[in-house]
Parts: structure tokens; sequence; C-alpha cells
């Protein structure tokens, strides 16, 4: 005969290994499609701009903004996931997309797996004078896609 607190300690022991394998096989039914993991090891970007990728060429941020701006002025500065655009889908889609300057954070946009959209983003962007002591500020976009991880693009800017 069984004692209860034997009967317990099986009981809580099934539930949490029962719990960890409905997990991992909730995950492969939800995300059917094949993922590399070596591309959620940290922050992806275009190795060589003059040959990219088709991954690179789809998820890479491209940043288009003034090549100079005057400081305390606004000026927009788009995000596009990739040269061409992402396309998003139930078991595809790109999370958010957010925009630094250097690291500072200055805005973000979180998207919806729906279909609707391609992923390019504007920001109105003002740079004061004092976040530029050099004369010069790195853009920095990232984009998380659900499939192929955090992906990062960056343009320097002149602040005058």
């Amino acid at each position: 005969m069984m004692d209860r607190r034997t009967f317990l300690k099986t009981a809580v022991a099934g539930s949490v290994v029962a719990g960890f394998s409905g997990s991992a096989l909730a995950a492969d039914i939800f995300y059917p499609s094949q993922v590399d993991k070596s591309l959620f090891a940290g922050i992806n970007r275009v190795k060589d701009p003059a040959r990219k990728t088709a991954l690179e060429k789809s998820h890479a941020p491209v940043l288009t903004a003034p090549n100079a701006v005057k400081a305390g002025e606004p000026f927009t500065v788009e995000v596009s996931v990739g040269e061409n655009l992402h396309a998003m889908g139930p078991t595809h889609w790109i999370e958010y997309v957010e925009l630094s300057i250097g690291n500072e954070p200055a805005g973000k946009v979180d998207l919806q797996p729906r279909g609707y959209l391609k992923p390019k983003v504007a920001f109105t962007v003002v740079i004061p004078k004092e976040s530029a002591p050099a004369g010069k500020v790195t853009l920095v976009a990232k984009q998380e896609c659900n499939l192929h991880g955090l992906w990062e693009g960056t343009l320097d800017v002149t602040v005058t």
C-alpha cells in the first residue's frame, strides 16, 4: 500500500515531467517550420554588404535617413525589415522594430503576425546637440523574427 507522502511526490514529479514534455511537443506542433538555432545565439548582421544572402536581404534592417541633420530639428528615419520586405504570416513574422540613437532607445513598434503588413516603420527623431558631441551619431535598428532571431542594421548621420 502506498502512503500519502509517496503518492504526492509521485504525482508532482509526474505532473512536472508531463508539463515539460507537453510544452516541447506543443512547440513542435505550433511552430512547424525548421529553425536554425545558431541564428538565436546573438545579434545577426550583414556579413558582406556587397554579397548579401537571401536571408540577409529579407531580415537585416535597412535604415533610410538624411546624411546630415541639424541638432534640435526633427527628421524622419524609416526602418524597413530587409531590402525585400519580410512577409508576415501566422507561422513566420517580425515581432517588433526598434530604433536607438547609439545605445539610447528612441522608439519601438510591436507588430502582429496577421499577414496584413510588410514591415516598414517611420520614426520622427530629434537629436539634441549634446547627444552628438563629435558631430555624428549612429542610428541602430533592430528587429526580431520568430524563426530567424534578432537582426541589426546601422546608419551614421552627421549632426550640425
